[in-house]
């Protein structure tokens, strides 16, 4: 078993206060960010330990699609199960499939030493469930579902169509609610014939652990040999007033390339450098068991479930971010569009921001054409770039 690491959850530290001095003085300082959409969008900043940009935008909401709700019963033959067809007409749409696959492997031919048990994935274990909550906070969710029967483990996994992100940001408004013995996963996964080749950062949530706990790793945590790798993992204890698992709250996975960081709720979690994947890879999510030590060993006819509200990624398709970050003497972050080519082509002049916004799936712009926001500490202030440089070389004698 791996060992569990303890690390306290920490959170956004403000900016200097030159921010607010700015910000007081700037006549056409303004208080709220307005929400845009992506095709007004040239490049997407997070905030965060790693703060980063990315050139892409994508949301999928599983909270209105009433018309596509139901709980398919559980497929009891392993043959049938693999083959089964999608649940709703959902996973047929182009919302969907240009998106993610809904997969149907099993584990016949490449069980660990450790499983006890057949694992076969199931298009039928993925479907849209109305929301069941005493005080709903919408109408459906999706549903990632894995249960024990006699014979085998049916599961679920979907995974992206894309296999070329390289470096991302991806949140879930999500739980992981059933009976001991499973796994629910939100993961970036890239394959290799040899296991210290495979590239891979988790989330992941083992309903065996105490409830207030997750497993977060920057694959592999272990040797061909069977020897842990320490440092790849830690088996986080959220921090107070942070819910646990059972309760909905946004998990975010930050891939950059000096480190993988996990948030819980805006509270960071969890950081690890070591071997950050650094190769395009898919996102993958799912729920799972095998009967191994790793995820434990469900009761025949006991099930689990990952559900998710919604699903929000930012991301690159290469390396190369699209602009560029420097920071001055004072710790004052600038932020500068990338210089164009000789034909005036690329460069990010509109930048947006997806966790300053108030609504879930829309950006809100935090500058464009010269005009620039700065946020510390809960504090947002536009100010064109003409007096945000004139009173930071003021204020400070030439920060630059």
């Amino acid at each position: 078993m791996m060992k569990a690491h303890q690390q306290r959850g920490r959170t956004h530290t403000s900016l200097p206060s030159l921010i607010t001095l700015v910000a007081i003085v700037s006549p056409l300082a303004s208080a709220v960010p307005s929400l845009t959409d992506d095709s007004k969008c040239e490049c997407y900043l997070t905030n965060g330990t790693q703060a980063s940009f990315f050139a892409t935008h994508e949301f999928l909401d599983f909270r209105n699609l009433a018309e596509h709700a139901g709980i398919p019963p559980t497929i009891t033959k392993p043959n049938d199960s693999g083959s089964a067809p999608v649940t709703s007409e959902y996973f047929t749409s182009k919302e969907w499939t240009e998106a993610f696959w809904v997969l149907s492997w099993n584990n016949s031919h490449q069980i660990r030493e450790d499983a006890t048990v057949l694992m076969v994935n199931s298009p039928n274990n993925v479907y849209i469930e109305a929301n069941s909550d005493r005080n709903p906070s919408s109408q459906t969710w999706l549903t990632l579902r894995t249960q024990r029967l006699k014979d085998f483990q049916t599961a679920s996994e979907i995974e992206s169509v894309a296999p070329g992100f390289q470096y991302l940001s991806v949140r879930m408004l999500a739980r992981t609610v059933g009976s001991p013995g499973a796994i629910t996963a939100l993961f970036t996964y890239r394959d290799a014939d040899r296991l210290a080749d495979v590239q891979e950062s988790d989330l992941e949530v083992r309903t065996m652990d105490p409830r207030n706990t997750i497993q977060y790793t920057n694959q592999p945590s272990y040797t061909e040999e069977g020897e842990e790798i320490d440092h790849a993992t830690k088996n986080v204890t959220l921090p107070p007033g942070h819910p646990d698992w059972t309760h909905w709250a946004v998990h975010r996975l930050d891939w950059t390339p000096k480190e993988t960081v996990w948030y819980v709720d805006g509270t960071e979690v969890a950081t690890i450098s070591f071997q950050t994947p650094r190769d395009p890879s898919k996102v993958i999510l799912n729920a799972w068991s095998d009967g191994g030590e790793w995820s434990g060993n469900m009761s025949v006819n006991d099930a689990a479930y990952l559900q998710i509200q919604w699903l929000e990624i930012v991301y690159n398709a290469t390396d190369e971010n699209p602009a560029k970050r420097k920071r001055n003497d004072s710790g004052v972050a600038a932020v500068m569009p990338r210089e164009r080519d000789e034909d005036g082509e690329g460069g990010c002049d509109v930048v947006c921001s997806i966790d300053e916004t108030p609504e879930p799936g829309k950006p809100v712009m935090l500058w464009n054409n010269g005009a620039m926001r700065m946020v510390g500490g809960g504090l947002v202030a536009w100010i064109p770039s003409l007096v945000t440089f004139g009173m930071l070389a003021l204020i400070s004698g030439g920060l630059w």
